[in-house]
């Protein structure tokens, strides 16, 4: 991710959901979660005004006030470049966050290839729910780099860490095939 927010300026979001479906209220709070939105106080948030994400946000103000909600997208600049860094920091002590519970999640799959390939297991059964495990592991990296705005400094380990546990994937697969491929005849 790129530093690009102090060319591109800030939206300062205030969703209220009052007047709409139960649901809306989660609806809400799940889309700016996955944007990696800062709440300043209830109801009000903060988020870089990239091109993308001013249109999630768009689009997430249009079906809060077609159900009954109301939302203000606000344009904004900090007049204070310390105020910035100190915003700055934040979303990245939430990303950073993110990334150490991967980080904190994934030797449990490291060690489950090194254990069923110990007892001798390596298996196409476990090639597939250990690649499973891996695609999780993928796509919830995936969804954390995207709303990591300013490169928080986790982010490469956990994407150093992911990959590594793809090596040894490969490597249990590997083992796998030789352990169930007919032998030379």
């Amino acid at each position: 991710m790129t530093d690009d927010s102090r060319e591109e300026g800030w939206l300062v979001i205030s969703v209220s959901t009052a007047g709409g479906p139960d649901s809306l209220r989660v609806q809400v709070w799940r889309k700016l979660r996955s944007l990696g939105a800062l709440y300043l106080q209830q109801s009000v948030c903060l988020l870089p005004a990239r091109a993308e994400v001013a249109r999630e946000v768009r689009r997430l103000a249009d079906r809060v006030r077609h159900q009954g909600g109301t939302a203000r997208v606000l344009p904004m600049a900090f007049t204070d470049p310390s105020e910035e860094e100190a915003v700055i920091a934040e979303l990245n002590e939430a990303r950073d966050a993110e990334y150490a519970e991967v980080l904190e999640r994934l030797p449990e799959l490291r060690r489950e290839l090194a254990d069923e390939q110990a007892r001798g297991n390596a298996t196409y059964a476990e090639v597939e729910e250990s690649e499973a495990d891996l695609n999780r592991f993928r796509g919830w990296l995936g969804k954390i780099t995207a709303r990591d705005y300013f490169a928080a400094p986790g982010g490469q380990e956990a994407r150093a860490a992911v990959e590594q546990a793809a090596v040894e994937l490969a490597a249990f697969e590997e083992a796998a095939l030789r352990a169930e491929a007919p032998g030379p005849r």
